[in-house]
């Protein structure tokens, strides 16, 4: 299987959970998943404060790139579509500066 494509990430997580048995050993229950999900977002910002190589960033990413592949499978939706559809809404979006830094949300009840 193509390495570059999304289909053998999406099998190799699914590899990673069949190994452990997730399904029936708690590692597919998504309030545990949010919080590995904001334990890999704290090692992120440790990388990047604490001004980490790029590959301890690059990691600690991965990790959360997993569990979020993961969560599609825990959760049963298809990743890759929900990727595509909200990509196809944020091009539709406006962006504002805020802070002096670009901003693209919907900006709801606020002046363009």
């Amino acid at each position: 299987m193509d390495h570059d494509s999304y289909d053998a990430m999406l099998a190799a997580v699914q590899a990673f959970h069949d190994k452990h048995d997730f399904k029936n050993t708690g590692g597919e229950e998504l309030t545990y998943r949010i919080a590995l999900m904001v334990e890999e977002l704290g090692e992120i910002a440790e990388c990047i404060t604490k001004g980490k190589p790029r590959e301890e960033l690059a990691e600690e990413v991965a990790d959360l790139f997993i569990l979020l592949i993961g969560t599609g499978i825990a959760a049963d939706f298809d990743l890759k579509q929900a990727f595509w559809e909200k990509m196809e809404t944020l091009m539709q979006r406006k962006s504002k500066m805020i802070d002096g830094r670009i901003r693209v949300s919907e900006f709801r009840g606020q002046d363009s």
